[in-house]
């Protein structure tokens, strides 16, 4: 019995690892059966702009269309055509209302050519006007029934198009603010509250803040501020300083007054980058036709809409992203646009 033992143990040991990878194939089986979306996804190359934009037309899975098209306009900074792949869901969403999605990455982004540093909101809102008109070319797409989803910054580039694109049928605003100046004093603020900042400290931030909006408001150069303030600059780049001094001034109120089509305004209860009772107001005071604003709040969604214990940066987090992207996002969030999609602009309808 005792030359038996090794045996026994190889074949319990042999047992076991057949069992892990049978684990791990299941595992990663259904990490990507939760990572697989009912939609084509084409990648395509917009043309007709100043430059040209390498995008991803993503088509619901099944018929031919002619499909209704949401075109979206990314936030701040170096974005991807797919947002890292967490546009996804909501384009899936998109396109069980019949709707195709539009997408591409910020020039310079995925050695896309140029550099979104360089651009003004005014130079995204044409940017996405001239993508429109390549789109209503598109076979399979239907040219009267485009519109627009934006996220964050987006909301001083949205209004834009609308006034660029004649024809656009509606507008998905998520988490957008108003004012550029007034948004990142009520982030500062943010960010001072959730460090339990003494007043002290939250006195010596706005006086800093003070100092680099001044040198904003003259118009310095960066090596002109970075002269006058020194480390107040903190660790903005000469291309950001750029971009921030070309933007800086950026205010939606004049461009939202002007819209006339129907608008869906997303808000995350826990958002502390955009001041959501600002922008509420904003939009309620400025979008008065009968109809034409539907608020959608989500009290425990954060600026991306995200659950706040998914986008906290922990291990679950992480888990909940890669194992189930539409769990990321909260309860109610991407049915309601779908809702709003398909009752405001049916097929083989006008509202």
């Amino acid at each position: 019995m005792a030359r038996r033992k090794p045996r026994i143990r190889r074949r319990r040991l042999l047992g076991s690892l057949l069992a892990l990878a049978l684990l791990i194939g299941v595992a990663g089986g259904w990490v990507l059966y939760r990572n697989s979306y009912d939609l084509r996804e084409q990648r395509v190359t917009i043309t007709g702009g100043a430059q040209p934009l390498d995008g991803v037309l993503a088509r619901p899975e099944g018929g031919d269309g002619p499909f209704g098209l949401v075109v979206f306009v990314h936030g701040d900074g170096p974005t991807d055509a797919t947002h890292d792949t967490f546009y996804r869901p909501i384009w899936e969403s998109l396109a069980e209302a019949g709707y195709a999605s539009l997408s591409w990455n910020k020039p310079g982004v995925g050695g896309a050519p140029g550099d979104w540093l360089d651009q003004s909101m005014d130079d995204r809102a044409d940017e996405a006007a001239a993508a429109i008109a390549w789109a209503r070319s598109q076979p399979g797409i239907d040219p009267d029934r485009v519109g627009l989803w934006g996220a964050s910054q987006a909301g001083w580039v949205l209004p834009k198009i609308a006034e660029r694109a004649p024809g656009i049928r509606f507008v998905i605003a998520v988490s957008p603010a108003v004012n550029w100046l007034r948004q990142g004093r009520y982030n500062l603020l943010a960010e001072l509250a959730d460090d339990h900042a003494p007043q002290s400290r939250i006195d010596a931030e706005l006086a800093r803040r003070e100092r680099v909006n001044e040198q904003l408001r003259k118009g310095a150069t960066y090596e002109q501020a970075r002269a006058a303030v020194g480390a107040d600059l903190g660790d903005l780049t000469p291309a950001r300083w750029r971009f921030v001094l070309r933007n800086h001034t950026a205010d939606a109120t004049a461009d939202l007054a002007a819209l006339k089509v129907p608008v869906l305004l997303v808000l995350g209860g826990r958002d502390r980058n955009v001041d959501i009772a600002d922008t509420e107001a904003a939009y309620r005071r400025l979008l008065t036709a009968p109809g034409q604003l539907t608020v959608r709040s989500y009290p425990a969604a954060t600026h991306g809409l995200a659950r706040p214990e998914v986008e906290d940066g922990s291990l679950y987090g992480l888990l909940v992203a890669v194992t189930s992207p539409r769990s990321v996002f909260t309860d109610g969030y991407l049915d309601d646009q779908r809702h709003f999609v398909a009752t405001t602009a049916p097929v083989g309808g006008r509202r």
